[in-house]
């Protein structure tokens, strides 16, 4: 449904730039394409030129990019351990495309493709089903053994075994939700203060001014985050998939 351009919902709305179809199917290149491709070329940018001299004393950039890569791989030692190294690659990419689309969206005009569920759920099921597969691959049918919590009683286990699968099939919703709920929220509550700021004018908008300032910082805080969040509960997916309990 679209909404006024004075709406807080107005930021999310999907908009139509380069339309396509295929076979019947609206297969459009939209404003959140654009910045999905976005995110995914800053990303490459920043780690690819950020890395071009090799220095042995790192500049700043350089600096970043090794703090990034560190920050990852330290995560996945400490979460998995060293069986975690063979899926660097995949939790550093989801990790950074989902920081640079957060960090996107802060821009004036810009546009947090992670604010859709239908993103962020699609993210997560790809996680659920890359680690379910995993798990299968490394154990086999023991791998349903996972949903027998450790030290049981074999009595309880009717009751216990259903909460662990519901709990297990529940996690690419909570994993979706967690992130787009966050973000919706802090940029609606942005553009609901930065209403006020307009509306009062300069002498009474000064309030609402200092708390657009200050939820802005905070924002950018909650960006960083929610990535964060998002790729350390894959680590302990990915963990749960390779050693069960």
């Amino acid at each position: 449904m679209a909404t006024t351009g004075n709406s807080p919902l107005h930021q999310f709305e999907i908009h139509t730039l380069l339309p396509l179809s295929a076979g019947g199917t609206d297969i459009s290149f939209t404003n959140s394409a654009a910045f999905m491709l976005l995110a995914l070329v800053l990303s490459t940018l920043f780690l690819v030129l950020g890395m071009r001299k090799r220095a042995l004393v790192p500049g700043r950039w350089q600096s970043m990019a090794e703090m990034s890569y560190e920050f990852i791989a330290s995560m996945l030692r400490d979460t998995v351990g060293s069986d975690g190294r063979r899926y660097f690659p995949f939790v550093f990419s989801l990790f950074m495309f989902i920081l640079f689309g957060n960090m996107l969206g802060m821009i004036p005009y810009g546009f947090t493709f992670t604010s859709h569920i239908i993103v962020t759920f699609a993210m997560a099921i790809v996680v659920f089903l890359g680690v379910t597969i995993l798990g299968f691959v490394k154990h086999g049918l023991h791998f349903f053994t996972f949903f027998v919590p450790p030290g049981t009683s074999p009595i309880m286990w009717p009751l216990m075994i259903p909460i662990e699968i519901i709990s297990y099939l529940s996690r690419p919703i909570s994993l979706g939700v967690r992130l787009f709920a966050n973000l919706t929220a802090g940029h609606t509550m942005l553009k609901v203060f930065a209403g006020f700021v307009v509306s009062l004018g300069i002498g009474a908008g000064i309030l609402p001014l200092a708390f657009v300032v200050a939820l802005t910082g905070l924002e950018f805080l909650i960006a960083f985050l929610q990535a964060y969040v998002f790729t350390i509960l894959t680590c302990f997916y990915i963990k749960d998939a390779l050693h069960l309990h």
